[in-house]
């Protein structure tokens, strides 16, 4: 039986630690009226963040230096006018994030693709895995890509037709505990419809996770 290391457990607690005080601030800084540059700076972060780990993946030292100046570049240009509008900058980010993660989703449910679900249980099974569990997680795969598409489209509308505090709620606060519930539905549903013989426990399902990011990882790398 796989168990979880301290070290593991430490450095879960701590992301989760960053990721709540994250939420927080976020949601104190979109729904606020207030004018600061410490929340721009807190907004934009991990969009550049972003930004600097593709130039990085391109491996070409001068588009890294060329890219990275642009994008601070014009960070500089636009940072009073973002000023007044960070939540529309947390909007982009939320929305952004939710979009791309349905898209890495979708896509993997196209012909000749392989569901993404499909790859973590490959990995878990150390490569082998039963019909039953691929049939499921094909679904699986395909509720999380409604799951994402539909945060995307509910953060829209409540940022441009509800109030900007109640919009912050639901981005800030409330994804987070959504995607928590999403995989405790999910597990839920693993125990119910899979015999106990195809069945991950979440140690198992991370390890498939990390193996299958770290696979991705590796393929970008030689083939960007």
């Amino acid at each position: 039986m796989n168990r979880v290391s301290p070290v593991a457990i430490m450095r879960g607690a701590g992301l989760a630690f960053v990721l709540i005080a994250w939420a927080v601030l976020a949601h104190f800084n979109s729904a606020g009226s207030a004018v600061s540059d410490v929340g721009l700076a807190l907004a934009v972060a991990p969009l550049l963040a972003v930004v600097f780990i593709l130039l990085w993946r391109v491996g070409n030292v001068i588009w890294m230096l060329v890219g990275g100046l642009g994008a601070l570049c014009l960070l500089a240009w636009f940072w009073a006018g973002l000023r007044q509008n960070v939540a529309l900058v947390y909007f982009i980010q939320h929305l952004g994030t939710n979009l791309a993660l349905g898209a890495l989703f979708g896509r993997s449910l196209l012909a000749g693709r392989r569901p993404l679900v499909t790859q973590f249980a490959l990995f878990a099974h150390n490569g082998v895995i039963t019909p039953s569990v691929e049939r499921y997680t094909r679904q699986v795969t395909t509720a999380w890509t409604a799951f994402f598409l539909g945060n995307a489209s509910v953060s829209a509308m409540l940022f441009w037709f509800a109030s900007q505090a109640t919009w912050s709620v639901f981005a800030n606060l409330l994804t987070l505990p959504l995607v928590l519930l999403m995989f405790a539905v999910e597990l839920i549903f693993r125990h119910r419809v899979l015999p106990p013989a195809d069945r991950t426990g979440i140690v198992d399902t991370i390890r498939g996770y990390r193996a299958a990011m770290r696979h991705r990882a590796n393929t970008l790398a030689k083939h960007p």
